[in-house]
């Protein structure tokens, strides 16, 4: 296994670990992250620490596919494994945020429809011979969903002195970009989608 490979896995281990920060009843064995005021905002540490964890594992996104290309080291499996990472990191901790009421939950609900659609037709363009490259509005929203994550782990701060919610308004503007890229993706492959059917 190469080094972008390694890189990529370690994004996978690090999810764990922001999983599990989030989920494990630390309580029931006896301990509780503490909480802090800043400035009027309620702030719990284990929160902190998975955000600080979330922003690393997002920058080694960039760093396995930076050092892959730039050495030659791309590989399928690599591009497996990248594709896997991304969905792991993002579609959970929505999912947990959701469930703890800090975001809406129909803002999990698009994003992991949207990205269930999109693997299908990736998947059939696939089976026509057509790899299926990103497309801009893609790289947008996943841009807004990770700022807009990373702002909702500190609390929104320091915007949330000022009672402006730009972590809400950035996971709104994903889910928007991320049904306008799937509405994308559907008319560059629509063609191919519907080719035995002809």
């Amino acid at each position: 296994m190469n080094l972008p490979n390694k890189i990529t896995v370690a994004r996978l281990f690090l999810t764990v670990v922001i999983v599990a920060l989030l989920c494990i009843p630390f309580s029931y064995f006896g301990f509780n992250f503490p909480k802090y005021d800043v400035n009027g905002v309620t702030v719990q540490l284990n929160y902190i620490i998975a955000g600080v964890i979330f922003i690393v594992a997002s920058l080694t996104d960039y760093v396995d596919g930076y050092l892959a290309r730039k050495n030659n080291m791309v590989t399928n499996l690599g591009k497996m494994l990248d594709a896997i990472a991304d969905k792991v990191l993002v579609n959970p901790v929505l999912i947990i945020l959701a469930a703890n009421q800090f975001i809406p939950v129909i803002i999990p609900v698009i994003y992991v429809t949207r990205d269930i659609v999109v693997d299908a037709i990736k998947m059939q363009a696939a089976t026509k011979g057509k790899v299926q490259a990103a497309i801009k509005s893609g790289k947008y929203k996943t841009a807004c969903m990770m700022f807009g994550i990373c702002l909702v782990f500190f609390y929104n701060i320091p915007f949330e002195f000022i009672n402006i919610r730009v972590d809400l308004g950035l996971l709104y503007i994903a889910c928007i970009l991320s049904v306008v890229s799937a509405v994308e993706y559907y008319m560059i492959n629509k063609e191919l989608i519907f080719a035995d059917e002809k």
